[in-house]
């Protein structure tokens, strides 16, 4: 944009443009989920926001892509096979998997903002988890429980008698609390309460409780016993699974909350590279430079949102890495009664590692990819030098594939909480394949950037999953 010298302002450097209309409330930079969920809720506050992207299409590093998109990505210059079907047209191939918890609190934003009218989603068929090289449905009711192959009879009234304690607890009513306070006492003190065993505690937390280690063990149980009842309570509300997936893929999430950020007069902008964040002497952050055909072009706003590609490394630190892997199947995964679509969680405790396994699959039921035809991503935390080797226990489960897709990524965190220097950071994302750690994200970028909690206090039942 050129302006003449009356119309320069001061903040302007001299060899710069003003970029799009100058002045903002706000920059978010990237179209990620996590950045768009909070561009959209800012813009909702009447902020007044600039949002960019380097890409030409919008997700960022969790983009939805065709087949040919998705060749193109891993193996330039290569196009699909024929027999994997309409490249452009019956694909859309998530970067990085998740699913959403039913009842949860992205449901909740996405109630809260109303971008469910941009939306349509379907229950996932099941949930399930690994043990002793098999996958067994997660039992979440207390009936379930007296069904279930992952344990013998005694435990099996045990875990009956947890399910039943968890389905009566209420945090504001200390008759439900059965003398215990789970504020104080552990989850493994819970846990040893109902005398669970080892494998019983595993599957409890990291499939239900959705924990992506064993360091909640030694945490207040709180936390997690409300993480089950979660689960619990999606399940039982939406019958399959507690899982719902959004039809056309999850590049639809950050297309819905960027439409609301431009329904309330947020500016876009992709393809318009960064160059910098822009910070004054002493050392908080003022704007952005990027380059445009060329020129150098500069906005002005006193909050800079954005993800760790974004900023200087001295800004974020390492998280160490996830491996993910697409495949592309004919065939739904074994054992799983022929779903079309699930999660199945093989926690590490059974495969002798550290972190999780994760594996979801999508299909033609949900419009992303042709019928016949399965993609079931499998992802975990990397504890090796070799990455891939590490999802073998997923690829045994999966089966033949028609083609596969690696990948490896740093993650990172922000150092800084963004209140010293007016960047708010997102994390990386994580190798779960659910979307609890990206919700608590955005809740605490929301909170840092504005100063108050986002209220949820929405009714997530009124959201409808088609059968």
């Amino acid at each position: 944009m050129a302006e003449s010298a009356t119309e320069r302002p001061n903040w302007l450097p001299a060899d710069c443009e003003i970029l799009a209309d100058g002045e903002y409330d706000a920059i978010v930079m990237g179209t990620g989920l996590k950045e768009a969920v909070i561009s959209g809720l800012l813009s909702t506050k009447k902020m007044k926001v600039l949002h960019v992207d380097r890409n030409n299409y919008y997700g960022g590093e969790c983009a939805s892509l065709n087949l040919t998109n998705l060749y193109q990505k891993f193996r330039p210059g290569t196009t699909p096979p024929e027999i994997l079907g309409h490249p452009t047209r019956d694909y859309n191939v998530d970067l990085i998997p998740k699913f959403i918890i039913a009842c949860g609190n992205l449901v909740k934003m996405l109630l809260h903002t109303k971008v469910t009218r941009y939306l349509d989603f379907k229950n996932v068929d099941g949930s399930y988890v690994y043990k002793a090289g098999k996958i067994l449905k997660v039992p979440a009711t207390p009936e379930e429980a007296l069904r279930t192959s992952l344990m013998g009879i005694f435990e099996k009234r045990r875990f009956k008698s947890f399910l039943t304690y968890l389905s009566k607890y209420e945090e504001g009513d200390p008759s439900t609390h059965g003398g215990l306070d789970l504020k104080s006492m552990t989850m493994l003190q819970l846990y040893d309460h109902y005398s669970l065993d080892k494998n019983t505690q595993s599957f409890v937390g990291h499939a239900m409780g959705l924990m992506r280690d064993d360091n909640y063990l030694e945490e207040p149980a709180l936390p997690t016993v409300k993480a089950i009842q979660l689960y619990c309570y999606s399940l039982e509300r939406y019958g399959k699974s507690p899982y719902i997936y959004p039809m056309y893929g999850l590049g639809g999430l950050p297309e819905g909350f960027s439409r609301l950020c431009a329904v309330h007069g947020g500016t876009f902008m992709l393809q318009c590279p960064v160059n910098e964040v822009l910070f004054d002497e002493s050392g908080k952050a003022w704007g952005i430079c990027a380059s445009i055909d060329g020129k150098k072009q500069v906005a002005k706003a006193p909050v800079i949102i954005g993800d760790p590609s974004y900023f200087s490394s001295e800004m974020v630190r390492s998280l160490g890495s996830v491996v993910r892997s697409i495949c592309i199947l004919d065939h739904p995964i074994a054992s799983t009664g022929n779903a079309e679509s699930t999660q199945i969680i093989i926690p590490g405790l059974q495969v002798g590692r550290k972190h999780d396994i994760y594996v979801c699959m999508v299909s033609h039921s949900h419009n992303v990819a042709s019928e016949g035809k399965f993609i079931a991503i499998a992802s975990t935390t990397v504890e090796t030098s070799d990455p891939s080797l590490e999802l073998k226990p997923a690829f045994d489960l999966i089966g033949p594939v028609l083609d596969r897709f690696d990948a490896v990524s740093e993650a990172f965190e922000p150092v800084g909480s963004g209140k010293d220097d007016g960047c708010f950071i997102s994390s990386s994302y994580d190798a779960t394949s659910h979307f609890e750690t990206t919700s608590q994200d955005i809740l605490s970028l929301y909170e840092r950037i504005t100063g108050e909690k986002l209220d949820l206090t929405i009714n997530a039942d009124s959201t409808e999953a088609e059968d």
